[in-house]
């Protein structure tokens, strides 16, 4: 309709039989990441201030649950995708020099998950960036991913990474494939259905469902992936999967998927850069 408003200013539409065809390394039917949010928030930040209740109950996740999650992800040889909260890199040495041992990708995640971007002024966010770029560099990485806090962007956001050199997007959970930007970024699919975030926080579903939901998706990807590769991505917080009652979940619940054949652990980075090579020759 002439004069309607377009509503993928973004990126085109794409129907999921349209999407390219794709077969990840060695033929696997689906290509698995998984991403651990590694935040820092501030006490001084929250109503009432001081914050205590959520913000001890956040670091746990830095002190005891990032430590349990670690060796899971160590136990089935898989590579976390970082979603770093900058501060990280500034504040626990000693969390960074760990997760560059055990060689996570670190993917850009603002500053800190208590203050989100959505109404930052074009220069504020540049800087957030900017800023969120230079601690990844200093831990000798480049930053090829973003996830917003809160998965929280303004207007310009996406052309503000491109600029910053980051290659994939990961606020945009409308699809099982990545797919371009119009101005060349990549979206890559990330999660808010298997996100214990959300699911673990009020009403909270039993930790048996969410094993269960990361099963169930798994197989219908699965099979799906005879005929095209997909992705599953499974997002986690440690301070709610790295609890003592629900970590033993998450070993079962990789140890199911890695009991197939034709699946691929990979890093956001390592999805992308599969996904582009076959897109160009599609």
């Amino acid at each position: 309709m002439s004069g309607a408003h377009n509503p993928f200013p973004l990126f085109p539409y794409r129907a999921l039989p349209d999407a390219p065809k794709i077969t990840w390394p060695n033929g696997a039917r689906v290509a698995v990441w998984v991403i651990p949010n590694v935040e820092h928030f501030h006490l001084e930040i929250g109503n009432p201030a001081p914050d205590v209740r959520n913000h001890s109950r956040r670091d746990y996740g830095n002190r005891v649950g990032l430590w349990r999650l670690m060796d899971v992800l160590t136990k089935h040889r898989i590579r976390g995708t970082v979603a770093l909260n900058a501060e990280i890199g500034l504040y626990y040495p000693r969390i960074m020099q760990a997760m560059i041992d055990l060689d996570w990708e670190l993917m850009g995640h603002g500053l800190t998950n208590s203050k989100f971007m959505s109404g930052l002024s074009n220069e504020a966010e540049r800087k957030l960036i900017g800023d969120t770029r230079k601690v990844i560099e200093d831990w000798g990485q480049k930053m090829r991913g973003w996830l917003g806090p809160g998965l929280t962007e303004t207007f310009d956001t996406p052309d503000l990474l491109k600029e910053a050199g980051v290659e994939y997007l990961a606020d945009w959970v409308n699809d099982d494939l990545p797919y371009r930007f119009n101005n060349g970024l990549y979206s890559i699919p990330y999660s808010i259905e298997l996100n214990d975030m959300p699911l673990f926080n009020m009403p909270s579903i039993s930790i048996e469902d969410f094993k269960r939901r990361i099963i169930d998706s798994f197989d219908v990807l699965y099979a799906e992936g005879a005929t095209n590769g997909r992705v599953l991505g499974i997002a986690l917080h440690p301070f709610l999967i790295g609890a003592a009652h629900r970590i033993k979940y998450l070993d079962e619940a990789l140890a199911y998927i890695a009991g197939h054949d034709g699946v691929w652990f990979a890093t956001g980075d390592e999805i992308i850069r599969a996904y582009r090579a076959q897109e160009a020759s599609a």
